[in-house]
């Protein structure tokens, strides 16, 4: 691809990031050059964001009913799972596991709480209201 054919498309990361790419120049010689995107990959990355949103919906909607505990939302809210939720928090996974059931987060100490408050980036009465 030559410099001056470098997709330009809009993208949903547009306004946040630009990828390096690599063309030919007028000399036929390898050159980098910026890149807002291009349309195949803004639509990868709509349909991913799209399927994000939806585990964030059905993960509220879990805790709404009463299936699994406010960590659910905010681990699908900022793209985690159980072992990177583990690794910050310093409890085990089976104890995240645990966590995740409703009636056993209801009697977690304040001071575990708290933990899992720091990495949500949330108060404790925001992570027990799932606000």
């Amino acid at each position: 691809m030559k410099k001056d054919h470098i997709p330009q498309d809009p993208s949903p990361l547009d306004h946040f990031t630009r990828e390096l790419t690599y063309a030919l120049d007028e000399q036929g010689r390898y050159t980098t050059g910026l890149s807002r995107g291009w349309e195949v990959k803004a639509s990868a990355l709509g349909v991913a964001w799209e399927d994000i949103q939806a585990r964030i919906a059905n993960a509220k909607a879990q805790v709404l009913a009463g299936e699994a505990s406010p960590l659910l939302f905010f681990m699908e809210l900022r793209l985690m799972d159980v072992g990177i939720v583990a690794a910050y928090t310093g409890f085990w996974k089976w104890q995240v596991k645990r966590h995740l059931k409703p009636r056993v987060f209801r009697r977690l100490p304040d001071k575990k709480l708290a933990r899992y408050a720091e990495l949500f980036e949330v108060s404790i009465e925001e992570l027990k209201q799932m606000a």
